[in-house]
């Protein structure tokens, strides 16, 4: 096992790894920007090094950097995390180069997969479904027109190299296609230096489903099952949760045999993820191949035992898997929310500034993976996630009611969060049933607005919450009339429950 590792991330999920670090006895290298020198991940790791200024480019994304951070701490390892430098396969090739350790695939699998026409090439010869496409289509209007006819209407103009939604458009008529082509092709050049794009059939109000698999060097793959991740805004995941309300058995191992055929195939290694297209009947199709840790994979720790971080650790130091298949055993239900400081009411606007207070829920089967303290800046220049809360139940209602329960005892005050909308969004009938998809927001929540102001409604009960007496102190009025005390959410809890 590694002595020491650098973390090349920060936030909740560099903070995570420290966690997994130290729970193994490998000392924590934490990087960090002139923004982030008081930020939580910083202190959690038993060295920190500063990187930069607060612009990515300068700081977390300059591979050289990291690298020389990683040398002159005397790392032999290092994880990416997600995000930045995760799927860069130059920064994977450089790691490897200095002579060091990346915790992840190789960079011929990190470059093979993250360019997705080859990565639907080789689902493809996998034996895996993948959706119809013109995967070079032609760029003047008479040749790109003809292929979008072969593929048909509604379709979908993606970025080769892309993620996240840039340089992705939906097309519904020939009339579009141009400037839809053109406009695409230059997000996708500005967001990740390569402009090419290809054609897809678009799959109508389909399901996002994945499935988490970890392979080690010695031929190991196995899958821990599938997560549903369909309620997005601008293509990017903000609930998520495991098993699928839409998978049956038959339907699972259908999927799973096909994410493990995937890695099999590319020889992959460490902890990966296969998402698929789940249409309304119950076909399902490739997406892509995420070579890293998922945002998500709190979830599936929680219904399987098995710390993924440890086993990215684990793996990359050579380690065979300790476990079969067939010893995977899950158990129950879980869902994440993910908590951004940005507000839904105003197209989801991103909203940093103070952590003026804080308070976690707490209880059985409640996780919080958080980023954030009081008092500290949540800064501009990176993704707006603070947080994110997963919670475990026997069955799905009972998890999404744990949900319900952890978000309303959730405090951030200082910037707007999502909150109050994800209370919404588990509590929207359509939800409560499993009939998700990825137009879910769209089609049913379109032109949200709080119910309540909620930030004034945090206030108060934070107010309450810190003028409660310290716990040992009984006051005379307690002393008096003790079943008469009510706590500050008793008052509020019918408006945060949506039952106002």
């Amino acid at each position: 096992m590694f002595a020491k590792v650098l973390i090349a991330n920060r936030g909740e999920i560099a903070v995570r790894i420290a966690r997994a670090c130290r729970e193994l006895g490998i000392r924590s290298v934490a990087v960090y920007s002139e923004a982030d020198a008081h930020a939580p991940h910083v202190l959690r790791a038993d060295e920190a090094i500063l990187l930069g200024p607060a612009q990515s480019q300068q700081s977390y994304l300059d591979i050289g950097k990291v690298i020389a951070a990683a040398k002159d701490s005397g790392a032999e390892a290092i994880h990416p995390g997600y995000g930045f430098l995760a799927e860069n396969a130059g920064f994977a090739r450089a790691v490897v180069d200095a002579g060091l350790i990346f915790i992840g695939p190789t960079p011929e699998v990190v470059a093979g997969m993250g360019d997705k026409t080859n990565a639907r090439r080789l689902a493809a010869a996998s034996g895996v479904p993948v959706v119809p496409a013109e995967e070079d289509p032609p760029h003047d209007i008479d040749g790109l027109t003809k292929s979008a006819g072969v593929i048909g209407y509604p379709l979908l103009i993606k970025a080769a190299a892309g993620g996240g939604g840039k340089g992705m458009r939906v097309v519904r008529s020939p009339a579009e296609l141009a400037a839809a082509f053109e406009s695409a092709g230059r997000e996708a050049k500005n967001a990740f230096g390569d402009g090419r794009l290809f054609l897809e059939r678009y799959i109508d109000r389909p399901r996002h489903v994945e499935v988490q698999v970890l392979a080690d060097h010695h031929g190991n793959v196995v899958h821990l099952g599938e997560r549903e991740c369909s309620i997005q805004r601008r293509h990017q995941k903000i609930v998520e949760e495991t098993p699928s309300p839409a998978v049956d058995e038959d339907l699972r191992r259908r999927m799973t045999d096909a994410a493990c055929a995937v890695s099999r195939r590319v020889g992959y290694r460490g902890a990966g993820t296969v998402e698929f297209l789940l249409g309304p009947d119950c076909q399902f199709y490739f997406l892509e191949m995420n070579t890293r840790l998922q945002v998500e994979h709190p979830i599936t720790e929680l219904v399987s035992g098995i710390d993924l971080v440890q086993a990215q650790l684990r793996v990359a130091a050579g380690e065979p898997l300790w476990f079969r298949q067939n010893e995977i055993d899950a158990r129950g239900h879980a869902i994440e929310c993910r908590i951004c400081a940005e507000d839904p009411a105003q197209q989801f606007l991103p909203s940093p500034g103070p952590i003026l207070r804080l308070r976690e829920p707490h209880g059985p089967g409640i996780r919080v993976d958080s980023g954030i303290a009081e008092g500290y800046e949540v800064p501009i220049h990176y993704d707006p996630m603070l947080a994110k809360i997963s919670v475990w139940g026997e069955t799905r209602d009972a998890a999404r009611r744990r949900m319900l329960g952890a978000l309303t005892e959730y405090v951030i005050l200082g910037c707007t969060t999502a909150i109050p909308f994800l209370l919404d969004v588990l509590e929207h009938p359509a939800f409560i049933k499993g009939d998700t998809h990825t137009h879910f927001i769209d089609e049913h929540l379109r032109g949200w607005k709080a119910r309540e102001d909620h930030q004034i409604v945090a206030l108060v009960a934070a107010a309450l919450d810190a003028a409660r007496p310290q716990r040992g102190v009984v006051s005379s009025a307690t002393a008096a009339a003790p079943a008469a005390q009510t706590t500050p959410w008793a008052s509020l809890g019918s408006w945060r429950l949506g039952n106002g």
